[in-house]
């Protein structure tokens, strides 16, 4: 049977009109019989693990429905929305229970708006149905749909408040096309923002989408909430939803839904690579973060209020503390300021234990900005100074919790790193090294918005000069070429490094080619006409040194001058891999030193 058919009960086989005739008096009586829940599972972009799990409807196309927004709408008008949504629930929990390690996973299921008013009976009957399951409510999170205005339910907001306190965990469901996502997001404490496809479909070939989503995913990650991009159909646009800071994605690229579990993964390594590169070229913010995470105690959201007291009995200098689901994904933090309006009332702290009072710790959470390690350090700094009177950072390490930092401990790695840079430095030019120069190319090679040139710069027949008037006149070069550098190169987003020797770097965004070739070949003809002021009259009238080669044997050479070989990023291909460039990059200088005018360059093709 191929992926999404759909098992029918019985051996009785029904044809599709007759089902559609019978469809509003037996409706719910029928759609027993033919539909099922589909999963597709939602990924983490930075590792490739499947987080969890939409389940979707099918087999309405068994009833003459042309899709299951049609059915739901029939269902409505012949009242037994209800009816269905919850045999519909039922059965994608049954399902789910079935999948290999599904209590690590979380199943996304969408919330009808229509049913608002009887979400109190949902909530129960989910809470039953997860008690004889044995599965803690944080592994199921219910999907606001924004086809209908959910917040002008005068039960809506009571509804959010009894979920989230049950340990249900909430997701805006396709952002950006519904009727009050931003009141949503501004006034209740959901979990994910789902982007609608509408965003992601050409997002690496959209600046203007790249800047939304880029936004929303920073705003999202200040309020606490991760960022799930949906409908994700291609591999460039998986590329450009990671580089915008986006935590999972769902669609046709990770995985089709499919009614069968034997076909779910665990895993996708095809995203784990992608995630590793991420990881690699963050390296030494991680390590710097790493060194100045504190891992605090936590306590669970459904536990009584006297766990956290014991915890401030036992931390007396500590302020508060994360809070975690059963998942053991961050909520948010409990402050002691929170509680002391209890601690302080005469018989507070009798009633907060009161079990008739029912208060957990959930009734006491409070956002706090939440972001994975992968993250670099600068980006942390902005989210944390964009939450106003947050105590931290909670950090995450795939989606569970990994730490806190303070505004404290960040500066400290903002510091550190600054120090790190500083002693990458080349002593001799004070342009920075290798690192900062990796860090740049990794940068710009992301940044697709315009057109960039990686620029490498190389003396020829440096060795006879410098064998010939010694290492200080060779180093005299090397200053006088780096002066030369910063003297054409200063604006806003050009990049100058060292790498080492007589080899240099020039890295340059938002120019074109004719004004970089203007400008280079500037650079190349005053540093010829400078450089042989340091050769002899005699040297320099003929033209050339004797000297020995790298083999050791002697013959002429020609004076020193410098080549540039140009490696050109087209605006729109992004990069994310530097590591690829290398061949066009040997390629191109060398074409650079076989030409009259020392300067060459070639268009990077991903794809060669």
């Amino acid at each position: 049977m191929r992926q999404g058919d759909v098992v029918m009960s019985g051996a009785v086989s029904i044809e599709t009109p007759v089902l559609r005739r019978f469809a509003d008096g037996q409706l719910l009586n029928l759609s027993k019989l033919v539909i099922e829940s589909a999963l597709q599972p939602i990924v983490e972009l930075s590792t490739g693990k499947v987080f969890g799990y939409e389940t979707l409807l099918r087999g309405h196309d068994r009833l003459g429905f042309a899709s299951p927004l049609e059915l739901l709408d029939t269902a409505e008008e012949a009242g037994q929305l209800l009816g269905l949504e919850q045999m519909l629930s039922a059965r994608a929990l049954a399902k789910f229970a079935t999948v290999p390690d599904f209590a690590h996973a979380t199943l996304f299921i969408n919330l009808d708006g229509r049913l608002i008013r009887s979400g109190e009976q949902i909530v129960d009957r989910m809470l039953q149905q997860l008690r004889q399951a044995e599965i803690p409510p944080s592994s199921v999170c219910f999907e606001l749909t924004e086809r209908f205005d959910n917040t002008s339910a005068p039960e809506f907001a009571a509804l959010m408040k009894r979920m989230r306190q049950a340990g249900f965990k909430l997701a805006i469901d396709d952002f950006g096309v519904g009727h009050a996502e931003i009141k949503l997001l501004c006034d209740f404490p959901v979990d994910y923002l789902k982007i609608d496809r509408h965003f992601i479909a050409g997002l690496d070939a959209s600046p203007r989408k790249r800047h939304l989503v880029r936004n929303l995913v920073n705003i999202a990650h200040v309020l606490g909430i991760r960022v799930i991009a949906e409908g994700v159909e291609q591999e460039a646009e998986c590329l450009a939803c990671r580089e915008a800071g986006v935590d999972m994605v769902q669609g046709w690229f990770i995985a089709r839904p499919t009614t069968f579990v034997n076909e779910l993964q665990p895993t996708y390594p095809s995203l784990a690579d992608l995630g590793r590169a991420r990881r690699t070229s963050q390296s030494l913010d991680e390590i710097l973060i790493r060194r100045q995470i504190e891992r605090l105690p936590t306590v669970y959201e459904h536990e009584g209020i006297e766990t956290v007291f014991e915890l401030f009995r036992a931390n007396p200098r500590q302020a508060f503390f994360p809070v975690l689901n059963a998942n053991g994904e961050p909520r948010g933090i409990i402050s002691e300021h929170h509680l002391k309006e209890f601690i302080y009332r005469p018989f507070g702290r009798d009633l907060l234990k009161n079990k008739l009072y029912e208060r957990s710790i959930a009734h006491f959470v409070e956002g706090a900005p939440i972001i994975g390690l992968d993250a670099n350090a600068e980006r942390l700094m902005t989210i944390f100074a964009n939450m106003d009177g947050s105590d931290c950072v909670i950090l995450t390490e795939n989606m569970r919790y990994a730490g806190v930092v303070s505004a404290a401990s960040l500066i400290r790695v903002i510091n550190e790193k600054q120090l790190q840079i500083a002693q990458d430095q080349n002593p001799l030019t004070g342009l920075p090294g290798n690192r900062a120069i990796r860090d740049f190319m990794l940068e710009a090679g992301r940044d697709d918005d315009q057109t960039r040139f990686f620029c490498y710069c190389d003396f020829d027949f440096f060795k006879p000069f410098n064998d010939h008037y010694g290492f200080q006149m060779g180093d005299h070069a090397i200053t006088l070429f780096a002066a030369l550098m910063k003297r054409y190169f200063f604006s806003q987003g050009d990049f100058l490094g060292h790498v080492g020797g007589d080899d240099f770097f020039i890295g340059l965004r938002d120019w074109t080619w004719e004004e970089a070739q203007e400008i280079l070949g500037r650079l190349l003809s005053d540093f010829h006409d400078d450089v042989v002021q340091l050769y002899s009259s005699e040297d320099r009238a003929s033209g050339r040194i004797r000297g020995h080669d790298r083999n050791g044997i002697e013959r002429d050479f020609p004076l020193l001058r410098c080549s540039i070989g140009v490696v050109e990023l087209p605006k729109g291909l992004l990069l994310d891999d530097v590591g690829r460039i290398g061949a066009a990059i040997a390629g191109v200088k060398a074409k650079a030193k076989d030409s009259e005018t020392g300067l060459a360059v070639a268009v990077f093709d991903p794809h060669h």
